[in-house]
């Protein structure tokens, strides 16, 4: 059951905005509230395909009519931004910046101007404002890191700083790789992994060495419904699992998954060839496969929050539906 504190005035259920929310964790997000109970307002620029929520057009930058839905709103979730899955050109790179500071920027008006303001607003980030540190692990007392994807993330929580008024709950959520089961074409990232893996071309990627930080969708939806729902609960937060792994690790766990080929033969990447294959073929980073980082939360064992699946390959068994090892 929901508290009472956050039914507003007049309303049945409490109403929660998701901004951002037409991507593959908004419709999962959209989807694991609606069944707890909240009525659930996404607002992107084209509508999705779900009947969970409703959908409000909003341009990611002005105000506009979309603003009426925070007025009276229990909670505001913003996970707005371009896709990082393209490659850095400067073009990229100051959309994927803008996309972020300007639509939460634009969130800031609307609560701001709000007669009846929200009681919490909870905002994405990204567990790679800590960089690519070899070998380190990182909590939320480690510095942030140097680069496109640390500067990215400093600008994107210094706007929830600068556009959240006073007496309205923050909570900022440093977002690990997020294994899910679907989502719009391509949206999950584990969606272009799997068919590789199944074919045995699931092996090692580069040296196997980086670190790879996660965590289970079901996860990721059970914090954010704690995070609107307790209000104890405020800050940074690392969102991930307790268990981070090397590339090697992980990328073992999911052929034993997925099945087919790939449960018996991994061939691997080398770094030259993922570097010419995310060029020529897939179009996007080849640092997004070659780097990575280890990643825990010191702060989610204090908010007494408890995974339920800590471990990575339960995890990608729960996804694939594979029998135990």
């Amino acid at each position: 059951m929901l508290p009472h504190s956050l039914m507003p005035s007049g309303q049945a259920r409490p109403r929660v905005v998701i901004a951002g929310g037409s991507g593959f964790l908004g419709l999962s997000l959209a989807d694991h509230l609606a069944r707890a109970g909240w009525e659930v307002v996404i607002l992107s620029r084209s509508a999705p395909q779900t009947r969970a929520a409703r959908h409000v057009a909003w341009d990611g930058r002005t105000l506009g009519a979309w603003a009426l839905e925070i007025d009276g709103a229990a909670a505001v979730v913003n996970l707005a931004g371009r896709s990082v899955d393209c490659r850095k050109t400067a073009q990229h790179a100051r959309e994927i910046l803008e996309s972020r500071v300007m639509s939460t920027g634009a969130l800031g008006q609307a609560v701001t101007a709000a007669a009846r303001r929200p009681a919490v607003w909870v905002q994405m980030s990204t567990a790679h404002i800590y960089g690519d540190p070899e070998g380190v692990i990182c909590d939320e007392s480690t510095p942030t890191g140097v680069g496109l994807a640390p500067d990215v993330g400093r600008a994107w929580e210094a706007a929830l700083d600068e556009g959240c008024p006073a007496g309205v709950r923050r909570v900022i959520t440093r977002l690990s790789f997020v294994l899910g089961r679907r989502g719009p074409a391509g949206a999950s990232a584990l969606g272009r992994l799997a068919p590789l893996a199944r074919w045995g071309l699931g092996g090692t990627v580069g040296s196997g060495r980086q670190g790879i930080s996660w965590i289970h969708q079901d996860d990721f939806n059970r914090f954010y419904e704690l995070a609107l729902r307790d209000a104890s609960i405020s800050g940074v937060f690392n969102l991930t699992a307790p268990g981070p792994i090397s590339n090697r690790e992980f990328m073992r766990h999911l052929r034993r998954a997925v099945g087919g080929l790939g449960r018996f033969i991994g061939l691997p990447a080398p770094a030259p060839l993922v570097r010419l294959g995310s060029r020529f073929v897939l179009n996007t980073d080849p640092e997004l496969a070659l780097l990575g980082r280890f990643v825990i939360s010191k702060r989610l064992e204090g908010a007494g929050f408890s995974f339920r699946f800590p471990e990575a390959g339960a995890a990608l068994r729960d996804l694939f539906g594979a029998p135990k090892a």
